[in-house]
């Protein structure tokens, strides 16, 4: 079943406009950024020119330009009033803003109507060259990990299989086999992602504790750990400093981010014990031994499953509509998740059947008067019914 993503519609009704800023969408590999084009290029009545550095083994600044004379020249010889340029995994082009910068500049003087859109799976490094040379010339669109509405629509599955096997398309067609499963996770999405966007493209000094912190931050999704105790677990002589630039990479290629303890001032949220949280619960399962038979007959780490799979469905959602996750503790109190949208907070507890040592809902209350307070799980919204909210829609 093809399921057109609602940024189609976006992107569709933006293409229709008479002179369009470059549209730039970013997200993780293999969520379907290269098939939402596709369908453009398949549905709508344009004339497009696809091109793709992923491709290329060996791009350089020169490359952007040469692509784009192709795209002048097949606009000219064409009976087409307008062209669409493509350019697909963009970040992999040395010193592409600047290039794309001088191009489409070049075209508003010559009153060439080549509209542009330039896709990537870097988000350090699209918005290090969207703020350096872009300025004002493009709109972004997040295209995030799939939604368990979208999964349900396409595949039929459960809740809890999603909660399993989470938001990859492609990956779907193996769950029957775990076996494989687990590994196209591995091999095609964590360790593509890991080499291809951050190792390659980014300086890494210690690729091995990169990988390792990864593989601790599945281990430990939705859990709070300072970075002192990271350094104690990996075993090596790094340092804060270090763990934390390699978990800003992680967090940029959408794999694994560490959520903010929520505050009012600042400078304390930055300086906070992070509170692990993968993008995709795929990320962790595919890592661990265990098959989703034997965890969902533990309820304490189907549980801890559960959580995480609220928390990747919360910071998802996120990044495009403006909300800031967090967690919040003080002492022993604690809430799982805090969504702050302009000045309005809403503080969520998440009861999935783990054990819970002490809520601190009552706690926050009393500190930061909440606007609205949420219990996922036993006795409030159930967990599957919550995965289908859009968090927007809690504001």
């Amino acid at each position: 079943m093809e399921i057109i993503r609602k940024e189609y519609k976006l992107l569709a009704k933006r293409l229709k406009e008479k002179r369009l800023f470059i549209q730039v969408i970013i997200g993780p590999r293999q969520v379907g950024k290269t098939t939402l084009v596709n369908q453009l290029m398949q549905r709508e009545p344009l004339l497009f020119h696809y091109v793709s550095a992923d491709e290329e083994v060996a791009v350089n600044n020169a490359w952007i330009s040469q692509v784009w004379n192709s795209a002048r020249l097949k606009l000219q010889t064409s009976a087409k009033k307008q062209l669409v340029l493509v350019i697909d995994e963009i970040q992999k082009v040395p010193l592409w803003s600047s290039s794309v910068k001088k191009e489409w500049d070049e075209d508003t003087r010559q009153n060439i109507n080549i509209k542009v859109i330039l896709l990537g799976s870097s988000s350090l490094l699209i918005n290090k060259g969207l703020s350096e040379s872009l300025a004002g010339r493009f709109e972004l669109i997040y295209l995030k990990h799939w939604s368990y509405s979208e999964v349900k629509q396409a595949f039929g599955v459960s809740p809890e299989q999603f909660v399993w096997f989470g938001g990859y398309p492609a990956a779907y067609n193996l769950i029957k086999n775990e076996k494989r499963w687990k590994e196209y996770i591995r091999a095609s999405l964590i360790e593509t992602t890991i080499s291809k966007d951050i190792l390659h493209l980014n300086r890494v000094d210690k690729p091995a504790l990169l990988r390792n912190l990864f593989e601790l931050g599945c281990l430990y999704s939705g859990q709070i750990l300072s970075y002192t105790k990271m350094l104690g677990q990996l075993q090596d002589a790094g340092n804060t400093v270090t763990l934390a630039h390699y978990l800003k990479l992680l967090n940029e290629s959408w794999l694994l981010t560490g959520l903010e303890k929520f505050t009012s001032q600042r400078f304390r949220r930055r300086s906070s014990s992070p509170k692990f949280q993968v993008f995709n619960t795929a990320l962790q399962n595919a890592l661990g031994d265990k098959s989703f038979k034997e965890i969902k007959s533990k309820p304490d780490e189907w549980g801890r499953i559960v959580e995480s799979a609220i928390g990747a469905h919360l910071i998802n959602h996120s990044r495009a509509s403006g909300i800031k996750v967090y967690y919040w503790r003080k002492i022993n109190f604690e809430v799982d998740f805090v969504l702050q949208r302009g000045n309005k907070i809403i503080a969520i507890e998440v009861k999935s059947g783990r054990k819970i040592i002490k809520t601190g809902i009552e706690q926050f209350q009393k500190e930061f008067k909440p606007d609205k307070i949420l219990l996922v799980g036993t006795d409030g919204i159930p967990w599957q019914e919550f995965l289908e909210i859009d968090p927007i829609e809690l504001f």
